[in-house]
């Protein structure tokens, strides 16, 4: 895959641990898939594992997102902190961050049960009772997928 320059490249993040942040903080993401010429894009809640510098993602296990993955798992994301909008100024302060990577559909049931814990953990004030509530035994897990997206190469990019 041919790799772009930065055309701004004084708006480039090149801090680790500011590129880490941001996914940290990040709750939304946006997904650019495509199957031979057809395009889609979805925009999805996410946990993000550090360990294994990855984002998980739940999903019902049919639909359009599925037949994409299953035809072709090289996707590009994006998240997006907005900093806020000046006003009079035509000006947007922000940082977003650009991700490359293969995104699967998990079907180990232990690694099932990790990306549902890693995505409440990322999401909810209280992921123990969200885990009590909804996963309760063996059968909440079977019901939906877990996605995870091996984040391959990212880049990013702010205006502050």
């Amino acid at each position: 895959m041919t790799k772009y320059h930065m055309r701004r490249i004084e708006r480039e993040i090149t801090d680790k641990n500011l590129l880490n942040a941001i996914l940290i903080e990040g709750r939304y993401v946006t997904i650019s898939m495509c199957r031979e010429s057809e395009p889609y894009i979805v925009s999805l809640s996410y946990g993000y594992d550090q360990k294994k510098n990855c984002l998980y993602f739940h999903c019902a296990n049919e639909g359009l997102k599925i037949e994409f993955i299953k035809t072709n798992p090289l996707v590009c994301a994006t998240i997006i902190k907005n900093c806020g909008y000046k006003t009079n100024e035509c000006n947007h302060m922000y940082q977003s961050i650009v991700i490359r990577g293969n995104l699967s559909i998990i079907e180990n049931f232990e690694e099932k049960k990790h990306g549902f814990d890693v995505l409440i953990n990322h999401l909810e004030e209280n992921p123990e009772l969200i885990k009590q509530k909804h996963l309760n035994n063996e059968k909440s897990y079977t019901n939906s997928y877990i996605l995870r997206l091996d984040i391959e190469e990212i880049s990013g990019k702010e205006n502050n």
